[in-house]
C-alpha cells in the first residue's frame, strides 16, 4: 500500500473538495469479504487529475461521472483519476472488501463463549480504504450517508440516528452526518445486547456483546451516569453545542486503542465492560475514557486538524478534558491518576531518542505512516500536562474564551497550531504564540534541582536549578516535621513562583533565587500539585525527610510529585533500587490512595525487579514486595481495592507455588477476596510460570472460561510453561506466516511467552525474535507490528547481546528488507529501554 505524504494531501486538497458520501455496506457475504458500493460527489476547482484509496479483496467496477474506469489500474491501494474538468463530479465504486482479524477496517469477531459474530470498523487514521474508497485525509471532510444491509436479528449502529427501512428486513439507514472526516466513519454490526436512555433530547445508547449482557446491565446506571454528567460539564464550558444527532458508546471485541471518538458513536475495547473486580482507580480511568472522548466530538470531530503534524490538537486536548471534566463533574479525583500514571508515560516517553515535540512541524510529519508514530504518551500526556501550564498561566475564563473563539471560527472545518495559538493570543492579550514556540515545539522535559538553606534576616533561600528553559507557573509545598510525630510533616505554607523562559527554550540551564519568611523547611516539595512538567528533585534535606514521613503528606498529589522523583532517580542511576523498595515498604501500608499504591507496587515488581536489578537479587526484591503485599491485605480487612491491588502484587511476586496453589485449591485468598475469573487467570499464570500446573489444567479452566477472556488467559498460560514444546508452539502461534492470530492473542501469548524466571529455556529464541518480528510487521501492519515490538521484544534478557542484535536489526534500511517504521520505532524504545536498564545495573 502506498503512503500518503503530506505535500500529495495538500496537493489533492488544492484541487478538489468533497461534497458526499453515500455507502452502501452489505455484511451478508460470508465470513471473508462483505460488499461495498460507494458514490462519492466532489468538485475539482481546476483541470487535473487525483486518485481515490482503495484497498479491496475485488474490485468490481469503477464509474467516473459514467466512464468505466480500469479495475488494472488499481495499484498499491490507489485507484488513479485522470482527465478531470474543472466542475462537479461523481465516481461510483463496487467492491469486496476483506475483514479484518487485527482491528484494522471492518473488524470480524466471532464470540467464542456463543458462537455469536460482531462487526466494527476502525478507520483511522489510513484504514478508511479498507471499508470504501476515498479521499483519506482528515482535510478532505464531506456528508456521509450510510446504507446497510446485515442479518436480520442484527442490529446496526453508525455515526448517525440508525434505522430499520421499513418491510426490507436486514436493511439499515443511517441518517446523514454533518461534514466529517474520512477516519472518523463508523459502523457497528452484529447481535449487540443494548441498553438506552434518552438526555437533552438525544437518544443515548450502550451496547455490547450478548455474552456480556449481564456486566452491562449491572454497569449501565453507572456508564450512563457519568455520560450525562460529563456531556453537561461540557455545555456548561464550549458554546457550541454538541454537533451530532445522537451519542451511542459500542463496547467492542479486540479493539486496539482504549476507546475511538467516531462522531455519535464512540468504540471502546470491551474490557471496560468489568467482567471482575476491579479497583475505584480502575472504574476512575473508564470514567475518564469516556469523558476524553466526548471532548473529542468538538476537540477532533467538529474541529479536526489539518495534517497529522497536529495530533497534539485532537489528543491533548482530549486528554486534558478529559480529566479535567471529570473531576468537575464527578466525584472523581482522576488528577492523581494522572501523575502517577499519564506522566509516568509521559516523561518515559520525552527521555527516549524518539522523542519529539508535542507539536512537532509539518515537514516532521512527511507521511502517514510517521504520523502513526506520534500516537504515543508525548502527544497524551505531555500535550495534556502543557495545557494544564496554560491554564495555569492564563486562567481557566480565559482558555476556554480562546477554545470558544477557535470552535467558532472552524466548526466543521479545518484547523491548525498556528489557528489555535491565535484564538488563544486573542482571549489572552498575552504573548502565547511564545509559550507555544517553548512549551510546543521543543522535546524533552524540563529538570527542577532545588537547593533551600537557611539566609539572614529571619528567611530561607531556594536556589532553583531549571534545565530546559520553559516558563512554568509553580506550587512550592514546606512542610516541617511534626515535633510530637516525628514521622508525620505538617504544611507550613504553599508558594506561587513563575520561572521565565530561558534564552532558547528547549536547552540550557539557568539558575534562579527566592526567598521566604522564616527558617528552611524540613521538607520542600517542588511542583506541589503537580501543575507542570518537569523532573523534580529533592534535595538532601527534603529527601531525608521523605524518607521517614512521605505518607503523612496530606495531599495524593504531593506524595505522587515524591514517588515520581524517586522512580525517575532510580530510572536515572541516582537512587538505589533497593532504597525505593525500602520506601515502599515503610509508607505504602500506611497509604490511602490506592493508584499510589498499584502504581508504587507496579514499579517495584515489574521494571525494578526485572531488569534495574542484578539477576542474583531479583528473588531478594520479591521476597520484599510480597511482604509489602502481606502487610496491605492485613491492614485493610473491608478494603476491597487495597485487597485486590495486593493480592495481584503478591500473585506477580510470588517465587514459589506453595501458597498460590493454597489460594487455588481453596478459591479464595485467606481474609481476602474470592477468586473470580480475572484472578483465576493471573493465579494460574503465575503457576505455569513456576511449572506448578500442567496443560490439562490449562484447558479444564478453559472450559470454565468459554469466552473470549478464557480465550486469551488461556493462551498466556500455555505460552508460559517452562517446556521445550510449549515454547515452541507459542513462537510458533505468534510467528506463523499463516497469521491466525488476531492482535490480542498475539499479545496474551507474547505476555506468556517471555519469562525471567526462564532464561535458559529462552535464550535460544532471541536472535530468533528480530528476524520474526520483521517479517511480521511487513505481513500485518502498523498494530500487529507495534504489538510485536512492544509485547514481543524478549524483554527477560538484559544484556550486551540482545542490545547488539536489536541494533543490528535496525541498521537495516526499511527498503532493505528492515523493519517497518512502525516496527522500528517499537525497538528503538525498548533497545533504549534495555541501555537504561543496563546503565542503572553498572551503576549498581
Amino acid at each position: 500500500m502506498a503512503t500518503l505524504t503530506r505535500l500529495e494531501a495538500e496537493a489533492r486538497a488544492r484541487l478538489i473538495t468533497v461534497e458526499r458520501y453515500t455507502l452502501d455496506l452489505d455484511l451478508t457475504r460470508g465470513e471473508d469479504v462483505f460488499g461495498s458500493t460507494t458514490t462519492v460527489r466532489f468538485t475539482a476547482h481546476e483541470a487535473g487529475a487525483t486518485f481515490v484509496e482503495l484497498r479491496p479483496a475485488t474490485l468490481a467496477s469503477a464509474t467516473l461521472d459514467g466512464r468505466r474506469l480500469d479495475p488494472a489500474d488499481l495499484v498499491d491501494g490507489r485507484l488513479p483519476l485522470t482527465g478531470l474538468d474543472a466542475g462537479a463530479h461523481e465516481l461510483t465504486v463496487v467492491a469486496e472488501m476483506p475483514y479484518s482479524r487485527t482491528g484494522e477496517g471492518m473488524h470480524r469477531f466471532t464470540d467464542p463463549a456463543d458462537g455469536l459474530t460482531y462487526l466494527y470498523t476502525m478507520c483511522c487514521m489510513t484504514d478508511a480504504p479498507l471499508v470504501f474508497a476515498a479521499f483519506d485525509q482528515p482535510d478532505l471532510k464531506a456528508v456521509f450517508e450510510v446504507a446497510v444491509t446485515a442479518p436480520e436479528e442484527w442490529t446496526v449502529l453508525g455515526n448517525g440516528r440508525a434505522s430499520r427501512e421499513p418491510d426490507r428486513p436486514g436493511r439499515w439507514h443511517i441518517a446523514p452526518t454533518p461534514p466529517i472526516s474520512t477516519y472518523l466513519l463508523a459502523v457497528v454490526a452484529g447481535p449487540y445486547h443494548s441498553v438506552t436512555t434518552e438526555h437533552a433530547g438525544l437518544p443515548f445508547g450502550l451496547h455490547a456483546r450478548r455474552s456480556l449482557a449481564a456486566d452491562l446491565d449491572r454497569d449501565a446506571e453507572e456508564l450512563f451516569d457519568i455520560t450525562r454528567r460529563c456531556y453537561d460539564r461540557f455545555h456548561e464550558i464550549f458554546d457550541e453545542p454538541y454537533p451530532f444527532d445522537s451519542y451511542d458508546q459500542a463496547f467492542v471485541p479486540e479493539f486496539n486503542a482504549g476507546a475511538m471518538e467516531n462522531p455519535g458513536l464512540v468504540t471502546f475495547r470491551d474490557t471496560y465492560v468489568f467482567q471482575s473486580a476491579v479497583t475505584d482507580t480502575e472504574r476512575e480511568v473508564r470514567g475518564v475514557v469516556i469523558a476524553h472522548e466526548m471532548a473529542h466530538m468538538w476537540f477532533g470531530d467538529l474541529v479536526t486538524l489539518r495534517w497529522w503534524d497536529d495530533v497534539w490538537l485532537n489528543e491533548s486536548f482530549a486528554e486534558y478534558l478529559g480529566y479535567q471534566v471529570l473531576h468537575d463533574a464527578t466525584a472523581h479525583t482522576p488528577w492523581t491518576e494522572f501523575a502517577v500514571t499519564r506522566k509516568s508515560w509521559g516523561y518515559d516517553a520525552d527521555q527516549r531518542p524518539s522523542t519529539h515535540p508535542v507539536a512537532p512541524r509539518p515537514d516532521d510529519v512527511p507521511d502517514t505512516a510517521s504520523a502513526w508514530l506520534n500516537f504515543d504518551g508525548i502527544s497524551y500526556a505531555k500535550g495534556a500536562s502543557a495545557l494544564r501550564q496554560l491554564v495555569a498561566w492564563l486562567g481557566e475564563d480565559t482558555f476556554l474564551a480562546g477554545i470558544n473563539d477557535h470552535f467558532a471560527r472552524h466548526r466543521f472545518g479545518n484547523a491548525t497550531l498556528a489557528d489555535f495559538i491565535d484564538a488563544m493570543a486573542r482571549a489572552s492579550g498575552r504573548p502565547v504564540h511564545d509559550w507555544a514556540d517553548a512549551w510546543l515545539r521543543t522535546p524533552g522535559p524540563d529538570t527542577l534541582a532545588p537547593v533551600a538553606e537557611d539566609g539572614p534576616d529571619d528567611r530561607w533561600r531556594l536556589t532553583l536549578t531549571h534545565g530546559g528553559g520553559r516558563p512554568h507557573r509553580l506550587r512550592l509545598g514546606a512542610y516541617d516535621i511534626d515535633p510530637t510525630r516525628p514521622e508525620h510533616v505538617l504544611p507550613r505554607a504553599q508558594y506561587e513562583i513563575e520561572l521565565p523562559a530561558g534564552a532558547t527554550p528547549g536547552t540550557g540551564t539557568a539558575t534562579v533565587e527566592h526567598t521566604f519568611p522564616g527558617s528552611r523547611p524540613d521538607l520542600l516539595v517542588v511542583n506541589d500539585g503537580d501543575l507542570s512538567y518537569a523532573k523534580v528533585r529533592l534535595d538532601e534535606r527534603s529527601w531525608s525527610t521523605a524518607l521517614r514521613t512521605l505518607a503523612s503528606l496530606p495531599d495524593p498529589l504531593s506524595r505522587t510529585v515524591v514517588w515520581n522523583a524517586a522512580r525517575d532517580m532510580v530510572r536515572d542511576g541516582e537512587l538505589a533500587p533497593f532504597d525505593y523498595l525500602e520506601a515502599a515498604r515503610r509508607h505504602l501500608p500506611d497509604e490511602s490512595a490506592t493508584v499510589i499504591v498499584s502504581g508504587v507496587l507496579g514499579f517495584a515488581g515489574g521494571p525494578l525487579a526485572g531488569r534495574y536489578l542484578p539477576d542474583d537479587r531479583r528473588a531478594e526484591a520479591l521476597a520484599l514486595v510480597r511482604e509489602i503485599a502481606d502487610r496491605l491485605r492485613a491492614g485493610a480487612p473491608g478494603d476491597e481495592a487495597r485487597q485486590l491491588v495486593a493480592v495481584r502484587a503478591a500473585i506477580g511476586a510470588a517465587d514459589a507455588p506453595d501458597a498460590l496453589l493454597e489460594w487455588w485449591r481453596a478459591g479464595a485468598v485467606p481474609g481476602g477476596p474470592e477468586l473470580d475469573q480475572d484472578l483465576r487467570w493471573q493465579l494460574l499464570h503465575r503457576l505455569a510460570v513456576l511449572g506448578a500446573i500442567d496443560r490439562g489444567e490449562i484447558d479444564a479452566e478453559a472450559l470454565r472460561d468459554p469466552g473470549a477472556t478464557g480465550q486469551r488467559g488461556a493462551a498466556r498460560c500455555r505460552a508460559a510453561l517452562p517446556d521445550a514444546a510449549a515454547k515452541e508452539a507459542a513462537w510458533e502461534a505468534m510467528f506463523d506466516p499463516e497469521d491466525r492470530l488476531s492482535n490480542y492473542l498475539f499479545t496474551a501469548t507474547a505476555h506468556g511467552f517471555w519469562q525471567v524466571e526462564q532464561r535458559e529455556l529462552l535464550a535460544g529464541y532471541v536472535p530468533r525474535y528480530f528476524p520474526a518480528a520483521t517479517a511480521l510487521a511487513e505481513r500485518r501492519g502498523h498494530a500487529l507490528a507495534t504489538a510485536a515490538g512492544r509485547d514481543g521484544f524478549p524483554h527477560p534478557f538484559t544484556d550486551a547481546t540482545t542490545l547488539a542484535l536489536g541494533e543490528e536489526c535496525l541498521a537495516t534500511d526499511g527498503r532493505a528488507g528492515g523493519p517497518t517504521p512502525a516496527l522500528r520505532r517499537a525497538l528503538a524504545d525498548q533497545l533504549d529501554d534495555l541501555r537504561r536498564a543496563l546503565r542503572v545495573r553498572a551503576a549498581g
